[in-house]
């Protein structure tokens, strides 16, 4: 019933995106704006605080348990996790908007600021550093560790509820299946705007260089490109990929 409800809830808002796309971009920005500005400071207090538990994880003991068995040794070097992690994390958003951002910044300047200013500058770069530098890896990484410890410490399951769970509130235990289908729907948006802004940057670039089309079709194709060329990646394995790309990838200290 959780997974029906779930890809049903996806399905809905895939149909109205098509069917009435004007209306829907104006509901989602609307509500944006609106979360925006009554909980916009709740969201940043929170990153704050978990950057600070991530480091706090890193300097102490707890930085030194193994996600995994006793015996168990990583199966990849320092620097190979740090490169697939970066690219995970990161990839194509970083590639443009770690330019893009912060000169929209300074053209639109925030409330506030003069635009084409100095200060607009500086507040572009402050923006940016905030989206692209320790913050979502803060995001990333204690929800990551939450759900390793779990699954290779305690041989759960990997979901977010096998986590949630261990907490000692009888309700929040009870919603075990909430938070699942939660982070499915957020898991899928998430992908699929990540995919379709990387389509439209993809598409840009080959009318630059190659003058093909800007066009539906066209992006329905990368899209189709990109999830075949990860289908082969997940299937083959990681190692199997690294060990591929290697030759490409000499500066990194693989083992």
């Amino acid at each position: 019933m959780q997974l029906i409800l779930t890809a049903g809830f996806i399905l809905l808002i895939v149909l109205w995106g098509i069917l009435a796309p004007a209306a829907m971009a104006s509901v989602f920005d609307t509500a944006l704006a609106s979360i925006t500005r009554n909980f916009g400071w709740l969201y940043l207090w929170i990153v704050l605080g978990l950057v600070v538990f991530a480091i706090f994880v890193a300097v102490t003991r707890y930085g030194d348990l193994k996600l995994g068995g006793e015996d168990d040794e990583p199966e990849f070097s320092a620097g190979s996790w740090f490169a697939m992690l970066f690219a995970a994390g990161m990839g194509i958003g970083l590639v443009f908007w770690g330019v893009a951002e912060p000169i929209s910044h300074y053209a639109d300047a925030p409330p506030g600021v003069l635009p084409g200013t100095p200060e607009a500058a500086n507040a572009g770069m402050r923006y940016a550093f905030f989206h692209w530098g320790l913050h979502p890896w803060a995001v990333y990484s204690v929800v990551a560790l939450a759900i390793a410890f779990f699954q290779y410490r305690r041989q759960g399951d990997a979901l977010i509820s096998t986590s949630t769970s261990a907490l000692p509130w009888k309700p929040v235990q009870r919603m075990a299946g909430v938070f699942n289908g939660l982070a499915v729907i957020a898991t899928a948006f998430g992908v699929a705007a990540s995919l379709g802004m990387g389509a439209l940057q993809i598409n840009s670039g080959f009318q630059a260089v190659f003058g093909l089309e800007v066009s539906a079709p066209t992006q329905v194709a990368i899209i189709a490109v990109t999830a075949v060329l990860f289908m082969i990646s997940a299937v083959t394995g990681v190692e199997r990929a690294l060990s591929t790309c290697r030759p490409l990838t000499w500066a990194l200290p693989y083992p």
